[in-house]
């Protein structure tokens, strides 16, 4: 069996890769974290006219008509060179479940927008109280065609640039609706959350936010789609951390081969060797878990353990790497003007998004005692 990339994830990767060497260098990424969103409207509209945008958009759409594997093929670009730039946000999390589950016209007017590039999405899938996104505490009660929103969520990435957020509510007490928000309408609220990694979020507070009929994605269906959404986000999520981890390692190996201690190279020492063989074996674990969960959602195969799997390895395994990467960079890993911290800033930050290690571990364990 051929476990490699086809001709289209490889074109995917190498147009991505050009495009970040180019762009995305150490000076451009400073300059991009200096805007308040972290949103270079430039960068955006080249990654749109190379259709990097639209690889999971359908063709319908103006899109590339590829699916999971190929978003997840971009997403470890981008992870790879600490793209910070929403993303994720757009494509994973707004972008899937419209081409999935909405009408003609929305995607009509969501997706060719965002493969043009001049519509950023989002979603809020996480609220104070739970972060288990099938169980919001937020509302949805009829108006005629409208619906009426209450309720709170947290850390919405690029809420404040985004078209619409995807916004999940309970429309009864045994239903749930998915609801497309627009976050300059009346009665929403966007409060500011900095992040581990500097980025923006927000806290959006729906206080009788109402949604036209155009802009109900399904309001009887939202545990269907967000059943549907959340392990294709998470996956996303993971081929992120992939890019950084497997990036780190690179710069590690770099490293240490030309840091000279002792008239050798500290590559040579064994305790450096053996911390960094130990990365190296978490990387390839990451690698493997995060691909095997993907070819399988992509398939529409039943996963039970798959994705928590991945996820528990890009949160455990990750934060281990990037440690080692730190700690054999001495003084250098610490250098704001090195590389370096943008990766291990960025992977605290994945590691504790959709679910830390623990919360992951758990849901294997209860799988496994379940006879799953």
């Amino acid at each position: 069996m051929d476990f490699g990339f086809t001709e289209a994830q490889t074109a995917i990767v190498e147009l991505a890769r050009k495009l970040f060497a180019e762009r995305a260098t150490p000076a451009a990424l400073k300059a991009i974290e200096a805007k308040e969103d972290r949103f270079d409207a430039t960068l955006w509209k080249e990654l749109a006219s190379l259709g990097l945008l639209g690889t999971a958009i359908p063709e319908s759409e103006g899109g590339g008509g590829h699916g999971l594997l190929e978003l997840c093929a971009l997403m470890q670009e981008a992870g790879g060179a600490a793209l910070p730039l929403p993303l994720w946000a757009t494509l994973a999390l707004g972008a899937l479940p419209i081409a999935k589950f909405g009408t003609s016209e929305q995607k009509a007017r969501l997706l060719s927008a965002v493969a043009k590039g001049d519509a950023v999405l989002t979603a809020g899938l996480v609220e104070a109280a739970s972060e288990d996104p099938l169980r919001p505490a937020t509302t949805a009660k009829a108006d005629g065609n409208a619906w009426i929103l209450h309720g709170t969520k947290t850390c919405v990435p690029a809420a404040r640039i985004a078209t619409r957020i995807l916004v999940a509510a309970k429309t009864t007490k045994d239903a749930l609706g998915a609801f497309l928000v627009d976050p300059k309408g009346a009665g929403v609220n966007l409060a500011a959350q900095v992040t581990t990694s500097g980025e923006t979020q927000y806290e959006v507070t729906l206080d009788g936010a109402r949604v036209a009929k155009e802009d109900v994605l399904d309001a009887e269906r939202g545990a269907e789609i967000l059943g549907w959404l959340v392990p294709r986000a998470t996956i996303a999520l993971v081929a992120t951390e992939l890019g950084i981890v497997d990036r780190v390692l690179k710069m590690t190996a770099s490293y240490t081969t030309s840091r000279q201690q002792f008239d050798r190279p500290i590559a040579t020492f064994q305790a450096v060797a053996q911390r960094a063989a130990d990365a190296f074996i978490d990387v390839e674990s990451i690698r493997v878990a995060c691909w095997q969960a993907a070819w399988k959602l992509s398939e529409d195969l039943p996963v039970t353990t798959e994705v928590d799997v991945a996820k528990f390895f890009a949160s455990e395994a990750g934060h281990r790497v990037v440690s080692a990467a730190q700690h054999l960079h001495g003084g250098m890993g610490f250098d704001l003007d090195y590389p370096l911290h943008r990766y291990y800033l960025q992977s605290k930050q994945h590691e504790l998004t959709l679910g830390s290690a623990s919360v992951h571990l758990a849901r294997i364990g209860a799988e496994l005692a379940r006879g799953g």
